[in-house]
């Protein structure tokens, strides 16, 4: 494109040199006097008319090349047939210009600088695969371009905290791709690029490879004809990529006291599920790791919350409880893997996927010696205690607003 015109115009300045060159040593080397005669002079006169002529096609060969360096190639019309273009994450407008010349959208890449430059949206243009027509005007290009009709892919936003079971039947609804696939494509989180190190655990519990916690909340654009097994892929990369920029991994194992990383994704899953407010993530966090590794929790180790539980109702396709419609049989069931009321420590997965919000917050908690919290209003307000006084300050208020019944507001 800049580089290919800048090397024409080269060619062009030496080609005419040449002619120009030519044309002055033959002037010079002819011989002054009479003595030439009438052949001599014809022959002469024959060579200057071509010379003269090739001059004149140099100079308009010349004068078409520079007027495409220092003008703006650009087609007139709004083009047709059919082209697809890629727009990368990052692509910058010269990216975004090349691109739309490779493929036969656009005469150069300037034409669509220049109409960018004159169009405060050209900002807009987002990752993505459009269809667009092959020669087309570049302003009309940037205007399918910013036209979200013109995109070729399925926009899926997935919400903070959702399961991954949910997350599949948002996918399917989208894609048409059966839910099963999601299922089985997600049975090996390994091959879907979850490092097997991130499953490694320092509470001495073992290990469980679950792919919940990596399926990060986003707005996936996902390419027509797509697999089950390269939209996980897309939504594992991305948690890969979000963690890594907040150097998640870096900060839990350097400030979190031993503690996993896979253990403080867990922590972050379970903010997410507990908190509405993202200011609430850190400050939940700090309670979970209290009770846990801090032992400030008198009672046990365990969190007691119910969040686990309706995570594993949900899994096999019951439906969440409000806390105060929990039976004591499901709340102590052992054989539940998500106990956390009779069970130390963290559960054995994460039990949601968790967003950045949460993520910040269970790798970067503020200090407390807090070992409860409880949302006190349907708001979701939350609030905290350090010990039985406080915590029961917060159940007194949670009963008149409602959020509290039985025989815990006697």
């Amino acid at each position: 494109m800049i580089d290919e015109l800048d090397l024409g115009f080269e060619e062009q300045r030496t080609e005419k040199g040449r002619h120009r060159r030519g044309y002055v040593l033959r002037r010079k080397s002819g011989k002054g006097g009479k003595g030439g005669g009438r052949g001599k002079t014809a022959v002469a006169l024959l060579m200057t008319l071509v010379l003269l002529g090739g001059l004149v096609g140099g100079v308009w060969y010349g004068f078409g090349r520079i007027q495409g360096l220092f003008g703006t190639p650009d087609y007139s019309g709004p083009g047709s047939g059919e082209a697809i273009v890629q727009v990368k994450d990052g692509d910058t407008i010269t990216d975004v210009g090349n691109s739309l010349y490779e493929a036969g959208v656009i005469k150069s890449a300037k034409a669509y600088v220049k109409a960018a430059d004159a169009n405060s949206l050209a900002k807009n243009v987002g990752e993505g695969t459009y269809r667009l027509r092959k020669q087309m005007r570049a302003a009309d290009a940037l205007t399918l371009l910013l036209d979200p009709k013109s995109r070729v892919v399925n926009g899926v936003t997935i919400p903070e905290g959702s399961i991954s079971l949910a997350i599949y039947d948002q996918l399917a609804k989208a894609t048409k791709i059966p839910v099963d696939d999601f299922k089985k494509a997600a049975r090996d989180p390994v091959a879907l690029g979850v490092p097997d190190w991130w499953f490694k655990r320092t509470d001495k519990k073992k290990s469980t490879k679950s792919i919940e916690g990596f399926l990060y909340p986003a707005t996936y654009e996902i390419p027509k004809n797509a697999t089950a097994e390269q939209i996980l892929r897309m939504m594992v990369a991305q948690f890969m990529k979000v963690t890594q920029d907040l150097k998640f991994v870096d900060t839990v194992q350097q400030s979190r006291g031993g503690i996993s990383p896979y253990e403080a994704l867990i922590t972050a899953s379970i903010a997410q599920a507990e908190a509405v407010d993202p200011k609430d993530m850190g400050p939940v966090s700090r309670v979970i790791y209290n009770r846990v590794y801090a032992g400030k929790y008198s009672v046990c180790h365990c969190l007691k919350i119910d969040s686990a539980l309706n995570y594993w109702l949900r899994l096999q396709g019951k439906d969440p409880k409000d806390s105060n419609d929990l039976k004591l049989s499901e709340i102590n069931d052992l054989k539940n893997p998500y106990n956390t009321h009779n069970v130390d420590g963290l559960p054995i997965t994460p039990i949601s996927n968790p967003g950045e919000a949460a993520l910040k917050g269970a790798m970067d908690p503020p200090e407390s010696n807090n070992i409860f919290f409880a949302t006190t209003d349907n708001k979701g307000t939350m609030e905290y205690a350090a010990d039985d006084a406080g915590f029961r300050k917060i159940q007194d208020k949670m009963c008149r607003n409602g959020v509290l019944s039985g025989e815990n507001c006697k």
